[in-house]
């Protein structure tokens, strides 16, 4: 009810009011935060529950690496795709259709008997990942009245609390078995209902936008020359990169990290799992509106550089200190990626779904790849040597040193 009275209150933003649009709509933009927490909760059910997996399938760590992997490229090589249709072509109910797509990975993998059947049902959920983020990111910079780091920031907070909430959904599923999977269609449900009023609030003010866009467009296409944009494009991703590398080893092998070292069970890992998330989580929400006000690349310095000391200590100290750690570390990097989203869309004016997808499909890409070799060195060397390699890549953060300062700094509105 309180969602339904919050989508009303906000369709009633007048499209033909060319300030209203402009005005931060705050009501969409937790619309859109919520439905990113659903989308994403049912993504981190994967590999919160792999340990079950992988017990049932007697999988290897590189098949649970495949299941990664098919997930992340199907949604990696789509999103740009989508989000340069999109930039030509605005589907406002597309984002609905996505989430039914995810529903019916979900119902697919709660059915699932075999290890085919479930790189199936990753594809499915990936699909639908790859159509909400690109349109998801539009909208958000559509209610952002011009806050694109709140806005960004909020957005990805959504999905960061949903990457939370799958690891404590993963524990209901390891208590009472793979079938009750099925229990979760309920959130895509959910997450359909709200981005179909989500997509009738996009439609209305579609218009307001595409012309704010063009003009924006217009004026900045010389802000920055064309080599300085793509050589800042570049080591963007190469920052997005040592983000999502290091990232998967966190979520996609901490657990078997804790149990292979620290000797603890399935289920006290997982704890162990749901606080680095709730790490994660809460630290979201600070980068957007920090870069809004000081400046994105310093933002970047930080979350990317800044885990280095904490990554580099972490495989040579015992399980409390491992603990306290991977909080720091979560923390500290999940505030990066709203900033380089929405530094590269600065790069770029006029082209919002290009970039959004270009860079999501990068890190669903770049997490998959990540996902099968980390898999693959597991099996070969051992969990402790992942954790020991993976602890260099936050130093590629150096690379925020050669990014143009293309930044104003500007103060918080309320």
């Amino acid at each position: 009810m309180a969602t339904k009275l919050a989508m009303e209150r906000a369709e009633t933003v007048a499209p033909a009011n060319p300030h209203a649009a402009e005005q931060t709509v705050l009501k969409v933009l937790l619309a859109i935060s919520f439905s990113h927490l659903l989308n994403d909760t049912i993504q981190a059910l994967l590999p919160a529950i792999y340990p079950l997996l992988k017990a049932n399938y007697n999988l290897t760590f590189t098949q649970i690496g495949l299941i990664t992997l098919t997930y992340q490229v199907v949604a990696s090589l789509l999103q740009p795709v989508v989000g340069f249709y999109t930039d030509r072509q605005p589907k406002p109910y597309s984002l609905a259709v996505g989430m039914g797509i995810t529903l019916s990975g979900l119902v697919l993998l709660s059915r699932a008997t075999n290890y085919p059947t479930i790189l199936v049902s990753a594809a499915f959920v990936g699909l639908g990942s790859s159509i909400f983020h690109p349109e998801a990111s539009r909208v958000a910079h559509m209610a952002s009245g011009g806050r694109h780091g709140f806005a960004q920031s909020l957005f990805q907070l959504g999905g960061n609390f949903g990457s939370f909430l799958g690891p404590v959904a993963g524990l209901v599923i390891v208590t009472h078995g793979q079938t009750s999977i099925i229990w979760f269609t309920a959130l895509a449900a959910l997450g359909i209902y709200v981005l179909s009023r989500v997509g009738g609030w996009y439609r209305r003010n579609l218009a307001g936008h595409l012309a704010r866009a063009k003009a924006r467009g217009q004026a900045g296409a010389s802000a920055v020359p064309r080599r300085t944009m793509i050589v800042s494009i570049v080591i963007l991703l190469v920052l997005t990169f040592s983000k999502y590398f290091y990232l998967v080893s966190l979520t996609n092998y901490y657990t078997f990290y804790l149990i292979g070292k620290f000797h603890l069970s399935v289920r006290e890992s997982q704890v162990c799992l749901i606080v680095f998330m709730f790490s994660v989580a809460a630290g979201t929400f600070f980068g957007g509106p920090l870069g809004d006000r000081f400046g994105r690349k310093y933002v970047i310095w930080f979350s990317i550089l800044g885990v280095a000391p904490f990554s580099l200590v972490l495989p040579h100290v015992g399980l409390t200190a491992t603990v306290i750690l991977s909080m720091f570390i979560g923390a500290i990097l999940s505030s990066a990626f709203s900033a380089i989203l929405v530094y590269a869309q600065e790069l770029i004016p006029g082209k919002v779904g290009l970039v959004a997808g270009l860079f999501f499909g990068f890190a669903f890409g770049i997490s998959g790849i990540a996902s099968a070799v980390l898999g693959v060195m597991a099996d070969h060397m051992g969990i402790e040597y992942v954790f020991f390699i993976c602890g260099f890549l936050p130093l590629i953060g150096l690379l925020t040193g050669f990014l143009p300062n293309v930044e104003t700094r500007r103060s918080f509105k309320t």
